[in-house]
């Protein structure tokens, strides 16, 4: 089944408002911009979607890509272990204005119940935040006569994620530390939107190579020159252009 799509506005089409959408990246590596900026175009084009729930591992920086996305007003809660990152202005503002809810999570925590999600896990247990804030209101349980916290899975209708390289059929590989959460991320989400560098047949990846295999994918789109976060903040962009 060829999976690729044509252009980044038909890979988001679908998102509806209050969707929960995964993003990946870990600051901008692996942060697939090109996806977010699509959104936020389709957004300001209809009004739509907004009240979004979205998971990521940080709370974006400067006024590109989530950081965009939480400014144009179409996040309604923040699922994160990071939102004090270079420069979270933008969601400080709107978490300060009671615009935007945060659910902090620790860091590993995060990438375990992403991880349960995909695995079918509903619940596990962790030591992390034990007798912290963070714990209150969860259950409690002994091991060896230590404490752990039961979490639950997270899963998402959407997850928007980069890759280097996929075949037609949704095949991919990582560029170096790109694979962070955007592997756990495919698998976690009821539909997985991939922008990658280049797309090529079946059987041009090496089996082996392969990191996300095709059944976690359900589109993929061609972006050959990504944009990267850093740069672009430390170019001082903007997006929309327009709103500079």
């Amino acid at each position: 089944m060829d999976k690729t799509l044509p252009t980044v506005a038909q890979a988001v089409a679908e998102i509806p408002d209050g969707a929960v959408v995964m993003i990946g990246g870990f600051g901008g590596s692996g942060a697939p911009i090109e996806l977010v900026h699509a959104l936020i175009d389709r957004f300001l084009a209809t009004g739509h979607p907004r009240a979004l729930t979205v998971v990521n591992n940080n709370a974006g920086n400067g006024h590109v890509g989530l950081a965009a996305l939480i400014e144009q007003g179409m996040v309604k809660k923040l699922v994160c272990s990071f939102p004090r990152s270079a420069d979270p202005r933008v969601f400080t503002e709107k978490f300060l204005a009671g615009e935007i809810e945060l659910e902090l999570v620790p860091q590993g925590t995060l990438a375990e119940r992403i991880r349960a999600g995909g695995a079918g896990i509903p619940a596990f247990y962790t030591p992390t935040s034990y007798g912290t804030d963070l714990a209150k209101g969860k259950p409690v349980e002994e091991f060896d006569g230590r404490p752990y916290v039961r979490e639950r899975w997270l899963k998402a209708d959407f997850a928007l994620i980069k890759a280097l390289k996929g075949d037609r059929l949704g095949n991919l590989v990582f560029n170096k530390a790109a694979r962070n959460f955007n592997p756990l991320m495919a698998m976690a989400a009821a539909k997985t939107i991939v922008q990658v560098s280049a797309i090529v047949e079946p059987g041009a990846i090496d089996p082996e190579s392969v990191v996300t295999p095709g059944i976690f994918v359900q589109g993929l789109v061609e972006v050959a020159a990504p944009a990267q976060e850093e740069e672009l903040n430390r170019a001082g962009a903007r997006y929309p252009e327009i709103a500079a």
